[in-house]
């Protein structure tokens, strides 16, 4: 007889998660043997399948389809749709059907909290956001999850849009004079889609951790190369960000920085570690299939409990 497949939606999934188990969750799952990973692409004029596989041996297999449909705008539609499948590890079985939603809000999140739980001080009181979007929202619940005495302050271009983030939270206010904002925060963390770098690095402190995220595209880049310079730089994988994401594989062209400057990533997580309170921390966040199924997994465990 076939098992039954659990099929998890949005607002179910949301009442299960924590943000600190989903980070140890993500430890554990970089403990068991390296996933073997892939994507891929089909096109039809504008329209956009992307699937990204990952297998991890002892914990299954995810595969995470997204539908880009930049048409739907015009129906009042969503752009982006699609689902995670999670497959049994000693079978091959279909457990679960999880929505993508769910599943991208909280691994892209959840990468970034995990670095920060290792890399900034403990004693961060003021999180700087870059961005007013959905990434945005989710980082300033993930981050208020592992610094609950934190103040926020949010800046995005558009001075309105960065008011009604704002207006959503307690402890949390908008800033338009960027580099003054940099300078008070303790915690930088950026979700702007953008190609040439908004971040700079004179306006860092000793101390600081700063967290990359909006960046995904070979030519695209939040930071530029004295951010880099003057930060001990870390990565959630080397294989998915080095020679795939501008935000490193730009300045490593250059010269601006070289590999041995990339200190750590969550496969070596015992590297990945504050030396000083002084050091200033940058982590880069390119997400990866083999986060996906971490997460997915995690999620399924939370409705077996």
């Amino acid at each position: 007889m076939t098992n039954s497949i659990r099929t998890i939606g949005f607002a179910e999934g949301e009442e299960k998660l924590d943000w600190l188990e989903l980070i140890a969750a993500l430890e554990r799952g970089h403990a068991l043997p390296k996933a073997t990973i892939s994507d891929s692409f089909l096109y039809r004029g504008k329209d956009t399948l992307l699937q990204r596989q990952a297998w991890i041996d002892g914990l299954g297999i995810g595969v995470k389809s997204a539908t880009i449909f930049p048409g739907n705008a015009a129906l009042g539609k969503p752009a982006i749709n699609g689902a995670m499948s999670l497959y049994d590890d000693c079978t091959g079985e279909l457990r679960a059907l999880i929505d993508f939603h769910l599943v991208t809000k909280w691994k892209t999140a959840g990468d970034s909290l995990l670095a920060a739980s290792r890399l900034a001080r403990k004693d961060s009181r003021v999180i700087l956001i870059l961005g007013a979007g959905a990434v945005a929202h989710n980082l300033r619940q993930a981050y208020e999850a592992l610094f609950p005495k934190a103040e926020f302050l949010v800046w995005n271009r558009t001075q309105a849009r960065a008011q009604q983030f704002a207006d959503k939270y307690t402890h949390t206010q908008t800033v338009s004079d960027l580099a003054g904002a940099v300078g008070q925060a303790d915690i930088i963390t950026s979700a702007l889609m953008v190609q040439e770098p908004v971040l700079r690095g004179e306006w860092l402190k000793p101390g600081q951790h700063v967290d990359l995220i909006g960046a995904y595209r070979p030519d695209m880049r939040e930071a530029d190369d004295t951010a880099l310079r003057r930060s001990s730089i870390f990565v959630d994988s080397y294989d998915t960000t080095l020679e795939h994401i501008g935000e490193l594989k730009i300045p490593l062209a250059s010269g601006a920085i070289s590999k041995s400057d990339v200190l750590g990533d969550y496969y070596t997580l015992a590297q990945m570690q504050r030396r000083s309170d002084d050091e200033i921390t940058l982590f880069k966040n390119g997400g990866g299939a083999h986060l996906d199924l971490m997460v997915a997994a995690h999620i399924v465990a939370a409705f077996e409990d």
